[in-house]
C-alpha cells in the first residue's frame, strides 16, 4: 500500500512540476510579446522622438472643436515628467484651406467659461481601427471672441496652415479647443497626437530579456525532474536490493 502510495505521490508532482512549467512559459511568450510591441513602437518614433497616431479628419459646422475632459492624475508622479520618463505631448493640425487657426489647451471649467453660450462641437469618444469619432453638438448663438488671454491657455498656437503644439503634462481637468483664428463657424482639420515615450527602447529589452530568461526556466522544468518527482522505490524493492548477494560473497 505504501508502495501505491508514493506512486501516486510521484506522479502529482510530477504534474505539479509540468503546471508550474506551462505558466512559466505562458508568462515567458506574454514578455517575449510585449517586448516586441514596445520595441515595434520605438521604431516608430519620428525625427524629434515622438510617437504619433494617424492623422485624421475632426470637423464642426460651429465654432470650435472641443475634446471631452481630459482628467490627467499623476497622483503625485510629477518627478516622472521632470525627470523625462513621461514626455511632452504634441498635436499636429493641417486644416483646411487657407485662414489662420488656432489651437490651444485649457483647464476644462476656463475652456467652459470661454465657450460659453457659443456653438462648439465636443469629441466624446475616438475608436481608432477604424476610425470613427463620436460628437456632441453644443448650441449657442454668440460669436466666440479672439483668443487674446495669454493666463488661461497652457500652451497655444495660432496661424496659417499646418500648426504644432507640444505640452507638458500636469494634474488636472483639460480641454484641447481648435478654432479658426477669427471665432468663425465652420472648423475642419486633419489632427494627429503623439507622445514623447523616451523608455521604450529600454522596456522593450528588458522584457525581451525577462522573457528569455523565464522561457529557459520553463524548458529546465519540462527537461530535468526534480528529486520530488523521481520515482521512490518500494519497501519491497529496498529488501530485495539488500539481499542480494555481492560479487565478493560469490567469490
Amino acid at each position: 500500500m505504501r508502495a501505491v502510495g508514493g506512486v501516486r505521490t510521484t506522479a502529482c508532482r510530477q504534474r505539479c512540476d509540468a503546471g508550474a512549467g506551462l505558466a512559466t512559459a505562458l508568462i515567458a511568450a506574454a514578455l517575449a510579446a510585449g517586448g516586441v510591441a514596445l520595441l515595434e513602437a520605438d521604431g516608430d518614433k519620428d525625427a524629434h522622438g515622438f510617437v504619433s497616431t494617424d492623422s485624421h479628419e475632426f470637423r464642426s459646422s460651429r465654432a470650435a472643436i472641443v475634446s471631452d475632459n481630459l482628467d490627467v492624475d499623476l497622483d503625485g508622479g510629477d518627478w516622472l515628467v521632470d525627470g523625462g520618463v513621461i514626455g511632452d505631448v504634441r498635436l499636429q493640425l493641417d486644416p483646411e484651406g487657407d485662414e489662420p487657426v488656432f489651437v490651444g489647451i485649457a483647464r476644462t471649467d476656463d475652456a467652459q467659461r470661454y465657450l460659453r453660450d457659443v456653438g462648439h462641437t465636443v469629441v466624446e469618444d475616438i475608436d481608432y481601427d477604424p476610425f470613427d469619432a463620436a460628437y456632441r453638438e453644443i448650441p449657442g448663438d454668440r460669436r466666440a471672441t479672439p483668443q487674446t488671454n495669454a493666463d488661461m491657455w497652457s500652451a497655444s498656437t495660432t496661424g496659417r496652415g499646418d500648426q504644432s503644439l507640444e505640452w507638458e503634462l500636469s494634474d488636472g481637468d483639460w480641454s484641447v479647443v481648435v478654432m479658426n483664428a477669427d471665432g468663425s463657424n465652420g472648423v475642419k482639420a486633419d489632427i494627429e497626437a503623439g507622445a514623447k515615450l523616451p523608455w521604450l527602447d529600454e522596456a522593450g529589452w528588458g522584457a525581451l530579456g525577462g522573457g528569455a530568461l523565464l522561457g529557459a526556466a520553463a524548458i529546465a522544468r519540462f527537461v530535468t525532474p526534480s528529486r520530488a518527482s523521481r520515482s521512490i522505490p518500494s519497501r519491497a524493492a529496498r529488501r530485495a536490493r539488500r539481499a542480494a548477494p555481492t560479487s565478493r560473497g560469490n567469490a
